[in-house]
């Protein structure tokens, strides 16, 4: 087996050039997630999501995007797990996707709010009824004696909440809205390409190059 300092990659596959991107990043997102839709990524719906609790000390975790706009990122979990509790204390995250196969990568930073509760639960309805009960079920992040609670849980929010169970007042979405963001697409000799977008204080987005 190779040791992993012997591990190389030759980034080839693509350029990123500022002259030729999109003026508004959410504009530019929009067309490399497109691409890695259609193209053999795996779950190209995935995304890290990064907060940093009262404490200090960051966490990360894969979280999936359902929707994004001109107002951000969203995605959905449970408020009482670690992400919310960090998310409440500091309402502020960092997601980064990462298209192996394309040799990209984007990371947005930002500000974070809950989405509203309507949105909330329409999102909540069209979900699976295994996941809605689900999320009643998993008291998330909290120390559990083993697999049989969860089975245990399911059993009995099904029991009590039947085929068309409300949301959980502790379950609902989060909203990044974006203050800056990264295109990264790998090149050759580990001289990438990064290109920044920064929201100004008039709502433009300032377009700048990156050393890799």
């Amino acid at each position: 087996m190779s040791k992993l300092s012997d591990l190389r990659k030759s980034y080839e596959q693509g350029e990123l050039d500022e002259h030729q991107v999109a003026g508004e990043p959410l504009v530019q997102f929009k067309t490399w997630l497109a691409e890695a839709l259609a193209g053999d990524v795996p779950e190209p719906n995935a995304m890290t999501l990064a907060t940093v609790g009262a404490d200090g000390r960051p966490s990360t975790r894969i979280v999936l995007i359902k929707d994004y706009d001109e107002r951000g990122i969203v995605w959905y979990t449970n408020y009482d797990s670690r992400k919310g509790r960090e998310l409440a204390a500091n309402p502020h995250a960092a997601l980064q996707f990462h298209w192996v196969e394309m040799e990209r990568v984007v990371r947005i930073e930002g500000r974070v709010e809950p989405v509203e509760a309507a949105q909330s639960d329409a999102y909540y309805r069209s979900r699976p009824l295994d996941s809605r009960l689900g999320a009643w079920a998993s008291p998330q992040s909290q120390v559990i004696a083993s697999r049989a609670v969860l089975v245990a849980n399911a059993a009995k929010a099904a029991a009590q909440h039947g085929l068309n169970p409300e949301r959980p007042p502790h379950w609902g979405g989060y909203r990044l809205v974006p203050e800056r963001w990264e295109f990264w697409q790998g090149r050759k000799s580990r001289l990438h390409d990064r290109l920044s977008y920064r929201l100004q204080a008039d709502g433009s987005w300032l377009k700048e190059r990156l050393a890799p």
